[in-house]
C-alpha cells in the first residue's frame, strides 16, 4: 500500500519531514538505476567509456550517503505516531 499523506504539509512535522526525505531518496535511487542501467547499455553495445566503472561507483557512493542520511535523521519513536 502506498503512503499516503493527508492534509496540507507541516515542515515543522518531523515525519513529515521524514516521508519528503523518503522520496527524495527514491528519486535519487531511481535516477540512478535508469542513467547507470542506459550507461553499461550504451557501453555494451559500441561505445567504450573505461571511467565507467568509476562513475558508478562513485554515485553508489553518494546514494548510499544519502540512505545514511534519510536514516540518521528518522524521527524518534516518540514522535512516530500520525496525527488523528
Amino acid at each position: 500500500m502506498p503512503l499516503r499523506w493527508y492534509g496540507n504539509g507541516d515542515l515543522s512535522d518531523p515525519i513529515y519531514l521524514h516521508f519528503s526525505r523518503i522520496v527524495n531518496f527514491t528519486i535519487h535511487a531511481m535516477a540512478f538505476a535508469a542513467v547507470n542501467s542506459g550507461l553499461w547499455l550504451a557501453q555494451q553495445i559500441r561505445h567504450s567509456w573505461p571511467q565507467l566503472q568509476f562513475f558508478t561507483g562513485v554515485w553508489m557512493l553518494l546514494l548510499l550517503a544519502h540512505l545514511t542520511y534519510v536514516m540518521i535523521r528518522r524521527p524518534s519513536s516518540q514522535s512516530s505516531t500520525l496525527k488523528e
